[in-house]
C-alpha cells in the first residue's frame, strides 16, 4: 500500500504540477482576448445604434424634429 501510494502521488503531483501554469496563463490570455472581444462587440453594437438612430430620424421627421425641440426645452429649463 505505500508503494502504491507512493507511484501515485508523484505521477499526480507532476500533472497537477503542469497543469497549473497552464490554466493561470490560460486564464489570462483568455480574460485579454474575452476583454478584446468584448471592447469589439461593444464597438459594433453602439456603430449599429447610431445608425438605427438616424434611420428613424430620417423616416420620421416630424417625431425627430418635435425629439428635438423637448431636449432643447429640456436643456432651457436645466438648472445647474
Amino acid at each position: 500500500m505505500a508503494d502504491g501510494e507512493q507511484r501515485r502521488n508523484p505521477v499526480s503531483r507532476a500533472v497537477s504540477d503542469a497543469r497549473e501554469p497552464r490554466d493561470t496563463t490560460g486564464e489570462t490570455a483568455d480574460a485579454q482576448e474575452s476583454d478584446a472581444a468584448r471592447r469589439r462587440r461593444r464597438a459594433q453594437f453602439l456603430r449599429e445604434l447610431h445608425e438605427a438612430k438616424q434611420l428613424r430620424d430620417r423616416v420620421q421627421p416630424r417625431r425627430a424634429r418635435a425629439a428635438r425641440m423637448r431636449q432643447q426645452m429640456r436643456m432651457r429649463t436645466f438648472r445647474w
